[in-house]
């Protein structure tokens, strides 16, 4: 039986002293852990929650952590929301996924309107502790709703199975040989694919979880100091973060011994700045990891430091978790065929399944002289920014809903360390001010989504089919 929880489970009796968690001065043994999701569960039992979708409204760290637990042990499929993006595209994510609750911490916040949807976590560890077993699951069972951008201007909700969720912690947990004396640093979020790592392969070994404070990543060399305090063995993040510690981390006078391996997705990894990175901790393995969110990780390259060239991109290397992959002769895109693959897209509270077992990715791939696939961009819009998954299309949408705003145009302009960045070409109607037409933008969009530039013209480039000429308004943002 594939439950993401099984290996889980086991360590909690092999061993139930080991450190599951630890968050600022705060930590939780297994055993411990174990209880917290008892408590919950039994709560979540009463409420007869098994198959349902529940929201999880709750910052990254162990309360978050203990109710997507709770949920999945319940039978439940936890939906993980970003509670720093804007009240809108909450609500719009609460609408269209239709969770039957939504776990908080404290009374429900003024943006939900069916506050009756809303559990207080505290009020739920409250429970008597009773060992009600794990709720059985089936190979397809869904475990997550992950919301990304998308393409039609409003977010997506990607629906993973417990057959994606452990074929990929089982795969990760293996090829990086972790083990219960691993110490693996958490920073992604939990609506970010890069978590499955942090809360599943982690525990399925007994290794324990460090929650990195979030100020750390605005400050490297408070980061690299916190990594060796805690004796991080294990981080997986994304390469801006990596160049931003490679530049500015005082890597060379930090003592990261305890470092054995860096993994890295969402964006690429500017070859110069892995170089650095490199040659600042020869001892450490670096991982490339390559695949969107509907397949998780289906590419992986073990970085081969003798074949990094400053003047070329590095490669995503080989199938990862037993994918079969192929690459379109007309397109050159890359399609993916695994255990991992998402089981269909949740939308207006149900799933609606995929058709083919093939999932073709929008990236343009080749294989180089080694047999190792390269990727070559995407073949439609999508951008890649601070690892996230961007879509102009939904960033057009929100512009465009703005009083004062005729047309505009979304691009991704490239930036040295955070792959890509979001800009904005903008028509304004008669009388509008820039400045005061976007300034509603903040409430709207996510800070990794906001442009970081716009420009006003008269009209939008096109080309002779009438169609937007992106290619120019990437050029008017280059000069």
């Amino acid at each position: 039986m594939p439950h993401i929880l099984s290996h889980f489970l086991q360590q909690c009796t092999q061993t139930p002293d080991n450190i599951a968690f630890v968050e600022e001065a705060s930590s939780l043994t297994y055993a411990e852990f174990q209880t917290q999701i008892h408590k919950i569960s039994t709560a979540l039992k009463n409420k007869q929650i098994q198959t349902q979708c529940i929201a999880i409204a709750l910052n990254r760290g162990t309360l978050a952590a203990t109710c997507i637990y709770s949920v999945l042990y319940s039978g439940g499929i936890y939906l993980p929301l970003d509670m720093k993006t804007p009240a809108a595209r909450l609500s719009f994510i609460i609408n269209d996924a239709q969770p039957t609750f939504i776990i908080g911490l404290g009374s429900a916040p003024s943006w939900l309107v069916h506050a009756e949807l809303w559990l207080d976590i505290n009020t739920l560890l409250q429970s008597d502790t009773q060992i009600p077993p794990p709720f059985p699951v089936q190979t397809d069972s869904l475990a997550a709703i992950l919301y990304t951008s998308g393409s039609t201007g409003k977010p997506k909700g990607i629906a993973l199975s417990h057959q994606a969720l452990a074929n990929f912690s089982t795969w990760a947990s293996q090829s990086f040989e972790l083990n219960s004396q691993d110490r693996i640093a958490s920073l992604a979020p939990f609506h970010f694919d890069l978590s499955i790592f942090d809360l599943f392969s982690s525990l399925a070994v007994g290794a324990s979880v460090y929650f990195m404070p979030a100020k750390f990543s605005l400050s490297p060399s408070r980061l690299t100091t916190w990594l060796s305090e805690k004796q991080i063995s294990t981080w997986y993040t994304v390469p801006s973060l990596l160049s931003f510690i490679a530049l500015k981390g005082a890597l060379d006078s930090t003592d990261l011994s305890h470092l054995k391996r860096l993994l890295f997705a969402g964006e690429v990894f500017p070859t110069d700045y892995l170089i650095k990175l490199a040659h600042l901790l020869p001892e450490v393995d670096l991982y490339n990891l390559y695949g969107p969110t509907e397949t998780n990780v289906c590419c992986y390259w073990a970085v081969k430091r003798e074949q990094l060239d400053p003047h070329k991109t590095i490669p995503i290397g080989q199938a990862a978790a037993n994918a079969q992959l192929s690459i379109d002769n007309l397109t050159g895109e890359l399609q993916v065929q695994s255990l991992n693959n998402f089981s269909g897209y949740w939308q207006q509270g149900k799933l609606q399944p995929v058709e083919q077992a093939r999932y073709a990715t929008g990236d343009k791939v080749s294989l180089n002289a080694q047999g190792e696939y390269c990727y070559h961009g995407r073949l439609d819009r999508m951008l890649k920014c601070s690892g996230y998954r961007v879509e102009p299309a939904e960033i057009e949408h929100c512009i465009n809903q703005l009083t004062g705003i005729a047309h505009c145009a979304v691009v991704g302009i490239k930036d040295s360390t955070s792959g890509q960045r979001p800009a904005a070409l903008v028509v304004l109607k008669t009388g509008a001010s820039l400045g005061d037409t976007i300034k509603p933008l903040r409430q709207l969009l996510p800070a990794y989504m906001q442009p970081y530039k716009f420009l006003s013209v008269d009209t939008l480039p096109v080309l002779s089919n009438g169609k937007i000429d992106y290619q120019t308004i990437e050029t008017l943002f280059k000069t």
